[in-house]
C-alpha cells in the first residue's frame, strides 16, 4: 500500500501450505471406502445416513398403501348395495309402504261391521263400518279429488250401506257385495297393489274424509235415503223417475254445469249394422238408413227411442250397447252407427266430477250434498238406526 513490494516467498508458502490440506481432504475421502467406522465422526455420519436410506425406500409404498385403502373403503361401501339392490327391488315398494304406515291415520271405530262377500275369494268378510266406507270410497272416488269431495262420497257410501242393510234382502247370507251389484270395495292389500308406495299417503287423504264425517248418513224424514252416485253428469243430473221407476223426492234434476270440464264428459263410440242387430235383436235395412225417432227428459236424456218400429228405453240402449250414458245422439253413415254420448253414468243423484269442482271452488261437503239430495238432513247411525248398532 506503502509502494513496498512483497517477495515471492509467501505465495509459494501459502501454496505449498494449500496443497498439505488438499492431500489430507483426497486421503481423508479415499479411506471411505476402507475405514471400519472407528471413529467417533464416522460413526455420527453413519447414523445419519441410514434414516435418509429408510425415508427414500418407505416413500414408493405411500402412493399404494392409500390407494389400497380407498379400494377398501369403496368395497365396504360399495358391495352390500349391488347385493342389495337386485334382491330389494321387488320388495322394496312394499317394504317402504309398510314403513311408512307407521304413521298411517286410523279409521275412527265402528258401530258395527259389514259382511261383505269377497268375490276374488268367495270368502265372507266381517269389515268394521267405518274401514269398509273408506275402502268403498277409495274404489269409487279418485284419491286425487278434494277432500270436501271425499267427505262427501263417504256420507254416501255410509248412507247407502245402512239403507241396504235395514232393507236389503235378508236372505243372502251376507250383506252386501264388493262389486257394482253394491257398492265397490277393495281391501288395504289391493289398494297396495293398485296405489304402490303413493298408498299411505293416499289412503290417509281418504281416512281423514272418512273419520270426520263419522257415523253420519243422510236422511228424508228420519229415514236414510238412497244416496245414488255416479261420475259425470251432461250438466243435469236426472230424475229418479226417469231412470228406475220409484220418484224419490230428494233424487230431482239439478244443474251441474261443472262437469264440462270432466274427462269424461264427452265420448263416441262406432257400430256397424250387425252389431246394432245382435246387440238389440232386431232386423234393420242395409240398403238404406234406419228410421229413429226419440223422446227426452227434462235432463235431455233419452227417455224413449224407436228403431225401425222397435221400441226401447234410453236406459235399455244404453246397457245393451254399453254406452258410457243414456244422453245419445246416433248418426248414420255409410252402413255404420256413430253415436256420441255426453256425461258417464246412469245420472242420478250426486256427480262426482261435480261434487269435485264444487269443491275446488270453495263449497264444503254439506253444500255439495244440499245440493245433489235436496231437502235431505245430515243424522248419526246412532239415532236412525239403532237396531244395527246393537247388533
Amino acid at each position: 500500500m506503502n509502494g513496498r513490494k512483497y517477495p515471492y516467498k509467501p505465495v509459494r508458502r501459502w501454496k505449498r501450505k494449500n496443497s498439505i490440506l488438499i492431500k489430507q481432504l483426497k486421503k481423508k475421502h479415499s479411506s471411505y471406502g476402507k475405514t471400519y467406522y472407528k471413529t467417533k465422526n464416522t460413526k455420527a455420519n453413519f447414523k445419519k445416513v441410514i434414516p435418509m436410506k429408510t425415508t427414500n425406500t418407505s416413500r414408493p409404498w405411500s402412493l399404494p398403501t392409500a390407494f389400497t385403502i380407498m379400494v377398501l373403503v369403496l368395497i365396504i361401501l360399495v358391495i352390500p348395495t349391488m347385493i342389495v339392490v337386485p334382491f330389494g327391488s321387488k320388495g322394496q315398494e312394499a317394504a317402504t309402504v309398510t314403513k311408512t304406515m307407521d304413521t298411517t291415520v286410523e279409521t275412527a271405530s265402528s258401530p258395527f261391521a259389514v259382511e261383505v262377500m269377497r268375490s276374488s275369494t268367495d270368502t265372507v268378510e266381517n269389515i268394521p263400518l267405518e274401514d269398509y266406507v273408506a275402502g268403498v270410497v277409495a274404489a269409487e272416488m279418485p284419491a286425487e279429488f278434494e277432500l270436501e269431495a271425499l267427505k262427501a262420497q263417504a256420507l254416501a257410501a255410509r248412507t247407502y250401506t245402512v239403507n241396504h242393510l235395514l232393507h236389503g234382502d235378508e236372505a243372502v247370507e251376507y250383506d252386501v257385495t264388493d262389486t257394482v251389484t253394491h257398492q265397490v270395495y277393495l281391501s288395504e292389500e289391493d289398494l297396495i297393489k293398485q296405489w304402490g308406495s303413493e298408498y299411505p299417503e293416499k289412503m290417509n287423504k281418504i281416512k281423514k274424509a272418512v273419520n270426520a264425517t263419522k257415523g253420519q248418513i243422510l236422511t228424508y224424514e228420519e229415514s236414510p235415503i238412497t244416496a245414488a252416485f255416479f261420475s259425470t253428469s251432461n250438466g243435469y243430473t236426472e230424475n229418479s223417475e226417469d231412470y228406475w221407476e220409484n220418484e224419490l223426492p230428494y233424487l230431482r234434476s239439478v244443474e251441474s254445469p261443472w262437469d264440462e270440464d270432466s274427462p269424461k264428459f264427452l265420448s263416441q263410440d262406432t257400430f256397424t249394422v250387425e252389431q246394432i242387430e245382435t246387440a238389440l235383436e232386431i232386423d234393420l235395412p242395409n240398403d238404406k238408413p234406419s228410421y229413429i225417432e226419440e223422446a227426452r227428459t227434462d235432463s235431455g236424456r233419452v227417455k224413449e227411442i224407436g228403431i225401425e218400429g222397435n221400441n226401447f228405453s234410453g236406459r235399455e240402449i244404453r246397457e245393451k250397447l254399453e254406452l258410457k250414458s243414456s244422453d245419445f245422439t246416433i248418426k248414420q253413415n255409410n252402413g255404420h252407427f256413430v253415436i256420441t254420448t255426453e256425461g258417464y253414468g246412469h245420472g242420478v243423484g250426486m256427480s262426482q266430477y261435480g261434487a269435485h269442482y264444487m269443491a275446488q271452488s270453495g263449497k264444503t261437503y254439506e253444500d255439495i250434498i244440499n245440493h245433489y239430495y235436496q231437502g235431505v238432513q245430515i243424522s248419526s247411525v246412532d239415532e236412525t238406526a239403532p237396531t244395527l248398532v246393537s247388533k
